[in-house]
C-alpha cells in the first residue's frame, strides 16, 4: 500500500467547508487543477463523477463513503489499483476546523506503481487546500 496524508488548521466552518465540497459542479473554483467535472446522481455514496484533469484524460470517480459534515471518499480503480481519496473535516476543541486529505493505494502492484503516480496526484493538495479553505472562509 502506498499512502500520503495532508491537512490544514483553519478558522472557516466545517458547514461552509462541506457546502463547497458537495458542489461538485463548482470544484474548479477552488481546485485549478480541475478542467471540468460532472457528478451523475445526488453528492452520495455510490454517485460518480468523471473529473478531466488539466491537460489529461478524464478520470472516473465513485463516492465510497460519504458522511455528511464530516467526510467523503473517492475512489478510482484502474489496472489492478484501487485509489481512495478521504476528504475530512475534524472539528477541534479550539473552535477551528482541521481540514484532511488522504490517498491509499492498494492492489497487487501498489508499493511500485504507488510510489511512481501518487506523488504526481497529491502534488497539488496543499495548493487546492489552501484554497477550499479562503473560499470557505470568505
Amino acid at each position: 500500500m502506498w499512502e500520503y496524508e495532508h491537512g490544514i488548521e483553519t478558522g472557516a466552518a466545517p458547514e461552509a467547508i462541506w457546502q463547497l465540497w458537495a458542489d461538485v459542479a463548482n470544484w474548479g473554483s477552488w481546485n485549478a487543477d480541475i478542467e471540468q467535472i460532472e457528478l451523475r446522481g445526488p453528492f452520495a455514496t455510490g454517485s460518480e463523477i468523471t473529473m478531466r484533469p488539466a491537460g489529461q484524460d478524464p478520470v472516473e470517480l465513485r463516492i465510497g463513503d460519504l458522511v455528511p459534515g464530516e467526510l467523503f471518499v473517492d475512489e478510482a480503480e484502474f489496472d489492478g489499483l484501487l485509489l481512495r481519496t478521504t476528504h475530512r473535516l475534524e472539528r477541534l476543541a479550539t473552535g477551528r476546523t482541521r481540514v484532511v486529505y488522504r490517498m491509499e493505494i492498494t492492489g497487487a502492484a501498489a508499493d511500485q506503481v504507488g510510489s511512481q503516480i501518487g506523488p504526481a496526484i497529491t502534488a497539488d493538495w496543499p495548493q487546492t487546500i489552501a484554497a477550499l479553505v479562503k473560499l470557505a472562509a470568505g
